[in-house]
């Protein structure tokens, strides 16, 4: 990180591109219509991909499922985009993909309606599976696409595309709740059409993208004078995996698990908790907002030590508050703990700059794969101890933040 870059014609990336228009795309300002597009694209992915959560209790009590069997279906959706999103990101750095959005929705489009029809335990994995994958494809070029829109407002353009993640998986207990718990599993297949629509916006926006990736000449990026040591960015990388576990398993607790805590402890009515639970995914979304442009403001590295930490007094009280006053909490927990997703992605894409998609893929992989087998070990947690118990456990996973010292200053220009 302390010499020049040289990026091959072979290796020559997108974000490498962006960097060198910055100036100019600065000039500009973010593409707004394209910004509101690709947040409005993940709005609708993530809405399709929250059901299969939302739909465990259904799923459990049709086929008479243990919670580790509900941790699986979790692991093979999150585990399929984890293994496969670093992969789909190095590949589009070295020749991106404008189209490959719409055609990983088609999966996605496909496992809703083989899920909506399953009637075997492995046909629903097999269903989840396919849903991961359209993820695994839409996350790292569509993170790209995002920064490339962003007219150098990186934590804005970030915010944006977190909000509308953000604000889809927190529909999918609502939906579950007016549409799919009344009228069961089948009706799943009616949000398929939402899949449809989100081909058809997809392929517009790889419309849009297509003349931006034109092949250029070799380039060589010089390095900021202040920019870290490549030691020191291995290390910042590690560091930032290990807050986004703090993050994500704490998260990942209340998404899949959050229902029956609730039911177990408060005896509320399935579509009562979620209700509750849209309540905390919607505080996500906000916080998953507002964290970009603070960071574009303070600094990235501000934010994600408040962020983790911060919450980290009211996981503590989670546990032992009452119905209204864990609906509070769940709140205040999730504007606080989800305002640092945007920010830990920027600070990796701006550690590594010529692996903007490897980097995406990679950390969103790491969100999707640390909740997908912490979902799995927590259910078999709770299957030999009990709910409440598992969130007394994740209720210390924030004082990882304290890691956060270890992060080197970015250069001014990188904050």
């Amino acid at each position: 990180m302390n010499k020049p870059v040289v990026v091959s014609e072979e290796t020559l990336t997108e974000p490498v591109v962006v960097a060198e228009l910055a100036p100019a795309a600065k000039a500009a300002g973010p593409a707004y219509v394209v910004l509101a597009g690709i947040s409005f694209s993940h709005f609708l992915n993530d809405t399709m991909q929250s059901l299969i959560a939302s739909v465990y209790p259904i799923l459990k009590d049709t086929y008479a499922l243990d919670f580790a069997q509900i941790g699986m279906i979790t692991l093979a959706f999150q585990f399929t985009a984890s293994l496969l999103q670093p992969v789909v990101g190095h590949y589009t750095d070295k020749k991106a993909q404008p189209y490959s959005l719409a055609i990983g929705m088609a999966s996605t489009f496909f496992g809703l309606l083989l899920l909506s029809a399953a009637h075997q335990y492995l046909v629903i994995l097999v269903a989840a599976a396919l849903v991961g994958l359209g993820s695994a494809v839409f996350h790292p070029e569509s993170a790209r696409i995002a920064r490339l829109a962003s007219g150098g407002r990186y934590g804005f353009a970030q915010s944006v595309f977190q909000l509308g993640g953000s604000f889809g998986t927190s529909m999918g207990p609502v939906l579950a709740a007016l549409i799919v718990v009344p009228f069961g599993q089948g009706s799943i297949a009616w949000f398929s059409s939402i899949a449809f629509l989100a081909i058809l916006i997809l392929w517009r926006i790889g419309c849009w993208y297509a003349p931006q990736i034109k092949a250029k000449k070799t380039a060589a990026v010089q390095a900021h004078p202040d920019a870290p040591s490549s030691r020191r960015v291995v290390v910042a990388l590690l560091v930032l995996v290990a807050l986004l576990f703090s993050k994500q398993l704490y998260v990942s607790s209340l998404s899949s698990y959050y229902i029956f805590y609730l039911i177990d402890r408060f005896g509320v009515s399935t579509q009562a908790a979620q209700m509750y639970l849209f309540i905390f995914l919607a505080a996500n979304a906000v916080g998953a907002f507002l964290g970009g442009p603070l960071g574009d403001r303070f600094g990235r590295k501000i934010v994600i030590w408040i962020s983790i930490l911060g919450a980290l007094p009211f996981t503590l009280a989670l546990p032992y508050a009452g119905l209204v006053g864990s609906a509070v909490l769940s709140v205040v927990i999730g504007l606080i703990i989800s305002s640092t997703t945007s920010s830990i992605i920027v600070f990796a894409q701006e550690l590594v700059p010529h692996r903007f998609g490897m980097i995406s893929g990679v950390f969103f992989g790491v969100a999707f794969g640390i909740g997908g087998l912490g979902a799995a070990v927590l259910g078999k947690v709770a299957d030999h101890t009990s709910i409440e118990f598992v969130y007394q456990i994740c209720a210390y996973l924030p004082a990882i933040g304290l890691l956060s010292v270890f992060l080197p200053k970015l250069p001014r220009h990188a904050r």
